[in-house]
């Protein structure tokens, strides 16, 4: 049995998310489109797509990785090639590789990063408008930083999220950077890994901050679970940028 490594880039605007957790297969997920072809490609139809990390609804990847196991005799690039030829044009194969049996795209990975993209210039280009999202105000950038600390370092993030059930909810974040320029803003966050809409969450709740309608001292407050926290941003500036592995 070969296991087979993708990495993958789309667009989820019109998607489901990753996966629908907890829901049937027959959902318009990015896996779904995914396994459809593979099943296709290798006549198996029992196959199992694991991804480094799950992304939600209208959230992007430029960088996504999967595996799954086959006895499928395609060299690499063959089985690139057919699953760019037959995917929807918003996913995109963009390496395939075969990995040692043991490894997994989930489990073995060490870190997700996520950046999200946010226009601050005046007037917002009608090109970008599904892709960032854009802040009639511009964000503090150095509040956002300040409250940013906070966050950084393991805690348990359930007031964070919006996960219902969940082994542990304490994870770790390693880095989170906040850049701006005179047209964008990026939020960029890293970490062991992500509850269920917990980045999405984390970056309302820095906007509001930005924006003057919480204060940066709520953070603790959240943690605590005296204050509740913000809404989830706009799921259309977020990226999966990266999953990192030994």
């Amino acid at each position: 049995m070969r296991n087979i490594k993708l990495t993958i880039e789309y667009d989820g605007s019109r998607y489901q998310g990753w996966t629908r957790l907890g829901k049937d297969e027959s959902g318009n997920t990015i896996s779904n489109k995914i396994i459809e072809v593979l099943r296709k490609m290798t006549g198996e139809y029992l196959c199992e797509l694991h991804c480094g990390c799950r992304t939600e609804v209208g959230v992007h990847a430029y960088l996504q990785v999967a595996n799954f196991k086959t006895e499928c005799s395609m060299t690499t690039k063959e089985i690139q090639h057919y699953l760019n030829r037959y995917l929807p044009m918003d996913i995109a194969v963009t390496k395939v590789e075969e990995k040692p049996e043991r490894f997994h795209a989930q489990l073995n990975a060490l870190s997700k990063t996520y950046v999200y993209r946010i226009t601050i210039d005046e007037v917002p280009s009608v090109f970008d408008r599904r892709y960032i999202y854009h802040s009639f105000k511009i964000p503090d950038k150095k509040v956002m930083q300040q409250a940013a600390l906070s966050l950084i370092g393991t805690h348990d993030f359930r007031n964070f999220s919006s996960v219902k059930k969940s082994k542990s909810t304490v994870k770790t974040i390693y880095d989170l950077d906040i850049y701006a320029d005179i047209e964008e803003m990026l939020i960029t966050i890293k970490a062991d890994d992500f509850l269920h809409n917990m980045a999405r969450i984390l970056i309302g709740t820095l906007l509001d901050i930005g924006l003057g309608i919480r204060k940066k001292e709520e953070i603790e407050e959240i943690f605590a679970g005296n204050l509740p926290a913000s809404n989830p941003c706009d799921p259309k500036g977020l990226y999966l940028q990266e999953v990192s592995y030994e």
